[in-house]
């Protein structure tokens, strides 16, 4: 009513001015005098009633000119942007490390990432010291242990772990394009030292199209190269992964789905064959070709919360062809005579500042290549066995809060166990204890430490043996390797 009742009043003035117009065409002095004074006062009156309507708190207003109002946001942020919280989360290799999607998806949904392109970036420097009982035999894992990189029973490094560099693309409302370049000569499979070309060089760690929106539909799908959903994988510590992360967490082609409501997440990815990246492993025909999708994974988690922050995770996964299928010799990329299916169930707490994790995965069946098939060879004892690993870990924050509502310190310690072989075998496991700490200056760098303490040296390639002449074995049940590590990851 308000705004009609301006509108109404500025049309009158126009009338009067327009009514006014022929009158004046041959006016006396005195008669042209007496009308400027009535249209004065007609206009004084006029504009005390657009006063008192423009005052009003709740008029309903015309729209603004958005590139004059600078009170009124503007709906252009630029092409390319960038969020360095978004950044640490999405490419942190220790936590949601099989969660990336949804880390995607809910931060599209706060409206964080507003520009078309979002550029982000981490690097993880680390210096450390470790120290074994056995020449040539550190069982580590966060860089693959060979003879060519680590000599002696000591050794010591400072160096760059491992660097990323990612595009998230804001196709449409509801298509995110994403592609993640990965640096890591530590962990890189090319052959040499590490300063060798083939272990430096950048390769797209993932790449895929991810359809959805939360804000429309609880249901979410994303192809091309991606994390399968299989068990939590997930570390307390501040770097170092846990022996399931390197057991059974898995990297491959292949397309996913997924509902999330109300705590509830489901997913199922349909996997491509053959000797994938990480962890899957079913073959074709024989081979390792990857020309069939014919491996799967499915996973369902739910999350119960209670108060502002705690909550309790639990879920359970299943994946139809898992890396322990090879016969002897053990070689990671070798095909496979038939698949080996895996299962894993997890769960976490989160209560006030206390995180605990608890995790276990396992074969359905005993893998071929954990036992010698040559009767003469001496090793040949050792029966096959179901692989598994667990992990056990708890994490307590202290210190300022920072801007994100999270701790800036935590203290973690954390086991985990890969069982790999018989009782007495020498490829029978391979434990981790490790003591953690890391200190936030934001939330986007952690400066961190670490005391590692490894039992068992049981690398996966020629775990059983069949590399050396004499049919020995490599792997040591009585290994051990100490390890102290400082480091910091930032991200941008």
């Amino acid at each position: 009513m308000r705004k009609s009742l301006l509108a109404t009043s500025l049309l009158c003035l126009g009338s009067i001015m327009m009514a006014g117009a022929p009158a004046i065409a041959d006016p006396t002095s005195q008669e042209l005098l007496d009308r400027i004074e009535k249209l004065e006062q007609q206009n004084a009156a006029l504009m005390k009633t657009v006063n008192a309507l423009i005052a009003e708190k709740d008029l309903e207003r015309l729209p603004a000119d958005t590139a004059e109002d600078p009170t009124v946001k503007k709906t252009s942020q630029g092409l390319v942007g960038t969020n360095s919280s978004y950044a640490y989360k999405v490419l942190d290799p220790a936590e949601d490390v099989n969660r990336k999607l949804l880390i995607q998806l809910e931060t599209r949904q706060k409206g964080e990432l507003d520009t078309p392109v979002t550029l982000s970036g981490q690097v993880i420097a680390i210096a450390n010291a470790q120290s074994s009982n056995r020449d040539d035999k550190f069982g580590y894992l966060m860089r693959n242990p060979t003879s060519a990189n680590q000599i002696g029973d000591y050794v010591s490094e400072a160096l760059i772990h491992s660097a990323q560099l990612a595009v998230t693309a804001n196709i449409n409302d509801w298509l995110t394009g994403y592609v993640e370049l990965l640096y890591n000569p530590e962990q890189n499979f090319g052959s040499g030292t590490i300063t060798d070309l083939d272990r430096n060089k950048i390769v797209a760690r993932r790449a895929y199209l991810l359809a959805g929106d939360l804000d429309r539909w609880p249901v979410y799908a994303a192809i091309g190269k991606l994390d399968t959903p299989f068990g939590l994988n997930d570390t307390v510590s501040p770097f170092t992964n846990s022996t399931n992360w390197h057991s059974f967490a898995g990297l491959a082609y292949g397309a996913q789905v997924g509902y999330v409501k109300d705590g509830l997440l489901l997913r199922a990815m349909a996997i491509q064959g053959g000797a994938q990246f990480r962890a899957a492993n079913t073959p074709v025909k024989g081979t390792n070709v990857p020309s069939r999708v014919n491996n799967f994974a499915v996973d369902a988690n739910y999350t119960f919360e209670f108060g502002e922050t705690d909550s309790l995770l639990f879920g359970a996964s299943y994946e139809h062809g898992s890396p322990y299928c090879q016969n002897y010799p053990v070689f990671h990329f070798n095909p496979c005579d038939e698949n080996n299916p895996a299962w894993a169930t997890y769960g976490r707490l989160n209560f006030g500042e206390l995180e605990l994790l608890g995790e276990f995965a396992q074969t359905t069946e005993d893998w071929p290549g954990s036992a010698v098939p040559d009767p003469t060879n001496p090793l040949s004892i050792y029966d096959a066995q179901k692989t598994r690993s667990w992990t056990l870990g708890g994490r307590y924050g202290f210190g300022p809060l920072l801007d994100g509502g999270d701790r800036n310190q935590f203290v973690s310690l954390e086991f985990s166990k890969f069982r790999a072989g018989d009782d007495g075998a020498p490829w029978e496991r391979q434990d981790q204890f490790v003591l953690g700490y890391s200190r936030f200056l934001a939330e986007n760098l952690n400066l961190f430490a670490e005391y590692i303490h490894v039992n068992g040296f049981a690398p996966l390639n020629f775990v059983s043996g069949g590399n050396f002449p004499d049919g020995s074995t490599w792997s040591d049940n009585d290994a051990k390797t100490d390890v102290i590590m400082v480091g910091a990851q930032t991200a941008f």
